[in-house]
């Protein structure tokens, strides 16, 4: 798979995308990724990319010219046209969904926004444009790195066991990830689950499959309305934010 950005600070990327996880799987050729600077596309001798609004107000914007010809340009190179994806609050959430649905392309292209946005003909060459969260970021680079980060982890051979990605909260099930644990078995007199330690298969899924729908009721009770729950989790799920009202909100170790 193929992605690439056009930013004004394109050496943002490689740190990120040449470490760990993301940086095996890009030297073993799960993916592709190149960063275009948008003053490529510029004409003056100050390789401008931004100009004051129309009508006033504070900062500038980004102008629709040089962000056209990139990419109308990067759009005719290669084989394949790129799936162009930009990033305002206005945008759809990006979500595991989301993150599934991208991964099915063959060649993604960000357009990473600065100062105080994109002149608003910008948008037209849009294929989606999306929302990483409700709050303000300096620029779409690390926008564009979330989206990555998360696609890649989907590409057959990113995570070496192909099943890391499934177990992972929100993937396929809707709820967060089951409660883990690793050595020593008893921590400053917080033990492990007995069943975590009994080597029974069976009995360790379903304690994990209670886990994850004890923890998605106690921290994302928003994600029950859409997750596939039997009657009994169902009844699991109420007991546990029946408890929580009766403590409070707000008790216990959120993770992952």
């Amino acid at each position: 798979m193929i992605f690439e950005a056009v930013s004004v600070i394109p050496e943002v990327f490689d740190p990120y995308l040449n470490a760990s996880v993301l940086g095996r799987a890009r030297r073993s050729g799960v993916f592709e990724f190149a960063a275009h600077d948008l003053r490529e596309w510029t004409h003056d001798r100050h390789r401008t990319v931004d100009d004051a609004p129309f009508g006033g107000g504070q900062g500038m914007l980004m102008k629709p010219g040089p962000i056209f010809e990139a990419v109308e340009d990067l759009s005719a190179r290669g084989e394949v046209r790129p799936h162009v994806v930009l990033f305002s609050p206005c945008g759809t959430p990006f979500d595991e969904r989301a993150a599934e649905r991208l991964a099915q392309e063959e060649r993604l292209l960000f357009v990473c926004g600065r100062y105080e946005g994109m002149d608003e003909r910008v948008y037209s060459l849009a294929d989606e444009v999306l929302c990483v969260g409700d709050y303000v970021l300096t620029g779409g680079e690390l926008a564009a790195l979330v989206v990555i980060d998360s696609v890649v982890r989907l590409l057959p051979g990113a995570l070496g066991d192909d099943m890391s990605a499934v177990d992972e909260s929100f993937s396929p099930s809707g709820l967060l990830e089951y409660a883990q644990y690793t050595r020593p078995a008893d921590f400053r007199g917080m033990g492990v689950p007995e069943v975590l330690l009994s080597g029974d298969h069976a009995k360790v899924d379903a304690w994990r499959r209670a886990s994850s729908v004890e923890r998605t009721a106690r921290w994302r009770p928003d994600l029950l309305g859409s997750a596939e729950l039997t009657d009994a989790e169902r009844e699991l799920a109420l007991r546990v934010r029946a408890g929580l009202a009766e403590e409070g909100e707000g008790h216990g170790s959120p993770s992952r």
